[in-house]
């Protein structure tokens, strides 16, 4: 395949990568995935695309944030100390990192839909049985399977990376952040609502039910047609096309598809090859830094609101959390959310879409290295700014900033990670960070629930230099994938 001059400055020629080029029959007309993926362009098909795998982060941030806004609840019923509490946030991202690395492996080697429908069925099943939960055990390991289902939904953004043409991936891919937050301000909304009124178990069983409708969605999306040919399922992969050319009422491509196969599909080895070692090491840092200061910062925001810390200091003993009503504290005396604290929750939380216009711009003009730099950078500065002694405004002004921020960093990072490596290890490069993103989340609720209580300026300076840390290594990552084509194979 003949590839055009500025294609070959921005892409690893598939020739030099591919070992089982095969040749089409003299006079064939032939093209590849990318190429039809280009010429069939944006349209309807996409836009479901968008919707549907695009709500998958709806399902995952309900999941997640459920614990923020649970925790003080079952901190009452079951008497639980600081690290009994951070422990169960600890437990669901261990969950989440042991089969993270599982179910990247397996979608590289059976597909991508099939490990993200198992993922939902998975994370569904587990997350009902948790309203059922006994006890604070039993809580915490139904808890840590629910994170093992939901490691699985980041198959829906490889599908709609492998899917999306190269230069709608920068716009579209960081939009998605609008269904994370609406499932943050979902949970937060129906907390306020649920948890004073028939309790948190229902509240945990309300959040199942939009996992549960995508799963009957999920059958309008087919499989990754990159991920038929890296296979060699070409037949798949043309009727897929087909389909999509006839939704967008596009032309397919002329000839037929060829692309070479490649049975080394998932591979742990192939990601510390010499060629990607480097870039692997760095990214991992990073999804470790980035998870640690995301999870850091939600779970901080939970932290001061519950115990109405300001400048760092407890609130006077006679003082009630939130409004100051008198549901606002449990018979056990813990101090529960009031509906300032909740109002608050919601402010910081729409801070997660705030930066995404400048977020978007800075992707596709800056490229991902440059713009995870910037913002990297700044997170740490606004986490030491965080230490400044200021009123709630003030404090929900830099929280606001703070999850802006960290949501433009994990933005980045999966759009970087999604197209560095080539479709023989694409899910298992994400499973695989994903893991490592799990160690940060679950080291932050000891930093954000335990040592923050001990030292505020302590846990801050620790979150700042981890940022830094990032920062730095996005800057000098090897590899810049903003125009690029996606490899198919190493």
């Amino acid at each position: 395949m003949a590839a055009a001059p500025k294609e070959a400055t921005n892409a690893i020629g598939l020739e030099d990568i591919c070992t089982e080029k095969q040749e089409p029959p003299k006079g064939q007309k032939t093209f590849t995935v990318e190429e039809a993926v280009e010429t069939i362009g944006f349209g309807r098909f996409h836009i479901a695309l968008f919707l549907i795998m695009g709500s998958t982060g709806v399902a995952e941030a309900m999941e997640i944030m459920l614990i923020a806004v649970v925790s003080p609840l079952i901190r009452c019923e079951w008497h639980l100390q600081d690290w009994q509490v951070a422990l169960v946030t600890t437990m669901v991202f261990f969950g989440y990192m042991v089969f993270s690395i599982v179910l990247g492996l397996l979608a590289d080697r059976y597909g991508r839909w099939k490990i993200l429908l198992l993922s939902f069925l998975w994370g569904a099943y587990f997350s009902l049985l948790t309203s059922f939960s006994p006890s604070y055990i039993w809580f915490v390991f139904l808890r840590t399977m629910v994170g093992g289902g939901v490691s699985g939904h980041a198959q829906g953004l490889i599908i709609k990376t492998e899917f999306l043409p190269t230069k709608y991936r920068g716009y579209m891919l960081p939009l998605s952040q609008v269904f994370w937050l609406a499932g943050s301000l979902l949970i937060i909304g129906l907390a306020s609502v649920v948890n004073p009124t028939i309790g948190w178990r229902w509240l945990i069983r309300i959040a199942s039910i939009p996992g549960i409708i995508l799963i009957l969605v999920f059958k309008f999306i087919p499989e990754s047609a990159r991920y038929n040919v890296s296979t060699g399922n070409d037949e798949a992969a043309t009727a897929t096309l087909r389909r999509i050319a006839k939704m967008n009422r596009a032309a397919m491509p002329e000839g037929i598809l060829r692309e070479p196969a490649n049975e080394r599909r998932g591979r742990f080895k192939d990601l510390i090859h010499p060629k990607y070692l480097r870039t692997t090491l760095q990214i991992w840092i990073i999804w470790l830094g980035i998870a640690f200061a995301y999870y850091g910062v939600i779970l901080a925001s939970a932290e001061l609101l519950e115990r109405d810390l300001v400048c760092g200091s407890p609130a006077p003993a006679g003082e009630e959390a939130g409004d100051g009503s008198e549901e606002s504290r449990s018979p056990c005396h813990c101090r529960l959310f009031g509906p300032s604290a909740y109002q608050t929750m919601i402010i910081s939380t729409v801070g997660e879409i705030a930066l995404n216009p400048v977020n978007i711009l800075g992707i596709n003009f800056l490229g991902r290295r440059l713009s995870l730099c910037i913002t990297m950078a700044c997170t740490a500065l606004f986490f030491l700014l965080l230490n400044i002694c200021t009123s709630s405004a003030g404090m929900t002004g830099f929280l606001f900033m703070l999850r802006a921020l960290v949501s433009a960093n994990f933005n980045t990072i999966y759009i970087y990670t999604a197209e560095v490596y080539p479709t023989t290890m694409r899910a298992l490069g994400m499973g695989t960070s994903g893991s490592l993103c799990r160690v940060g989340a679950m080291v932050a609720p000891f930093i954000s629930q335990v040592l923050m209580s001990a030292s505020f300026i302590g846990a801050l300076c620790l979150f700042a230099s981890v940022c830094v840390v990032c920062a730095i290594s996005a800057f000098t990552l090897p590899i810049e994938t903003k125009g690029r084509a996606l490899q198919v194979c190493m």
